[in-house]
C-alpha cells in the first residue's frame, strides 16, 4: 500500500503540543489542500489541579478534537499514561499503528531534546513508528503497513532550548503570520490548562506565551511570526525538503541549526 498523498500527522505528547508549536504549518498545509490529523500520545491526564484522571482525559480529548476540526481534521489518542510514556513495545506498536492508518506524506513531531522526558520519548516513538510504517513483521491488525516513508521533521523544544539551557535552533523557519489567529484560536480550545499551567509552571497568559515564542522564531527569518523545525535525514528517510515545496518561500532556511 502507498502513503496518502497531501495527508500530514502531527504526533505528539499531550493535547495543546500541536498548537503550541506547529499548527499554524498545519494551518497553512491546510489551505493548500492537505488532510491534517492530530494524535497525542496521552490524553494530557496529569494536566490537572482539580480534576481526576478520567475527568481531565474525556475533557482534554474533547478539547483537542474541538481545534483539529478547526482544520477539518481528526483527532487520535493513544492513551498512554501522562508523565508515564514509555518507549515499550505495546507503545510504539499504538504509535506505528496510527501512523498506518493515517497514511502521511508529512510527520510533524516533537524535538528529540525537549525540557521533558514525555516529549523526547514522544519524538524517538514517532522516528520509529515512521521508519516501520512498512516493515511487514511488525504487525498492527486493522492498519496495513504502507511505503515509503514520510517526511518527518521536528517542531522546536519549548522555549527554543535544551535542559542546559543551551539554545537550540531550527534549519527552517515557517512563516505563519497569515496563520496565527488560527493558531490562537486553536490554542484557546484547551480551556483547561491555564489553570494548570498557572499553578504548576508558574506561567498564566497562555497565548501570550505562545505568541511570543513565535514571534521569536519569526525573528529568525526576518517575519512577525514563525515556526521552527529540523527535517530527520537520517538513512531510509526522504531528503527531499517537501515543506519548502509546498509552501514555497514561507519556508525560510536558518544559516545554522544547532545540535542535538
Amino acid at each position: 500500500m502507498l502513503r496518502s498523498e497531501k495527508t500530514v500527522l502531527c504526533l505528539e505528547a499531550h493535547p495543546d503540543d500541536a498548537e503550541f508549536l506547529c499548527a499554524g504549518t498545519l494551518a497553512l498545509l491546510r489551505q493548500r489542500g492537505w488532510k491534517v490529523h492530530i494524535a497525542s500520545v496521552t490524553p494530557g491526564d496529569c494536566g490537572t489541579v482539580q480534576y481526576t484522571r478520567e475527568e481531565i482525559s474525556r475533557i482534554r480529548k474533547s478539547e483537542a478534537a474541538k481545534a483539529a476540526a478547526m482544520l477539518d481534521g481528526g483527532y487520535h489518542c493513544l492513551e498512554a499514561d501522562d508523565a508515564f510514556i514509555m518507549y515499550d513495545r505495546p507503545t510504539l506498536t499504538k504509535a506505528i499503528a496510527v501512523v498506518r492508518k493515517v497514511r502521511p506524506t508529512i510527520v510533524l513531531t516533537l524535538s528529540p531534546t525537549d525540557y521533558m522526558v514525555d516529549h523526547e520519548t514522544a519524538s524517538r516513538l514517532t522516528q520509529s513508528a515512521c521508519f516501520c510504517c512498512g516493515v511487514i513483521n511488525v504487525e498492527t491488525p486493522g492498519a496495513e503497513g504502507f511505503e515509503p516513508v514520510p517526511h518527518l521533521y521536528y517542531a522546536d523544544p519549548m522555549e527554543g532550548k535544551d535542559i542546559l539551557g543551551r539554545e537550540i535552533r531550527p534549519s527552517m523557519v515557517v512563516d505563519i503570520t497569515s496563520t496565527i489567529d488560527i493558531k490562537e484560536k486553536m490554542l484557546c480550545c484547551h480551556q483547561s490548562q491555564r489553570d494548570w499551567l498557572l499553578k504548576h509552571h508558574g506561567m498564566d497568559e497562555y497565548v501570550a506565551i505562545m505568541q511570543g515564542f513565535s514571534a521569536n522564531r519569526g525573528q529568525l527569518a526576518g517575519v512577525p511570526f514563525g515556526e521552527g523545525f529540523r527535517q530527520h535525514l537520517g538513512h531510509a528517510f526522504p531528503q527531499d525538503n517537501i515543506l519548502q515545496k509546498e509552501l514555497g518561500d514561507l519556508v525560510h532556511t536558518v544559516a545554522w541549526a544547532s545540535c542535538p
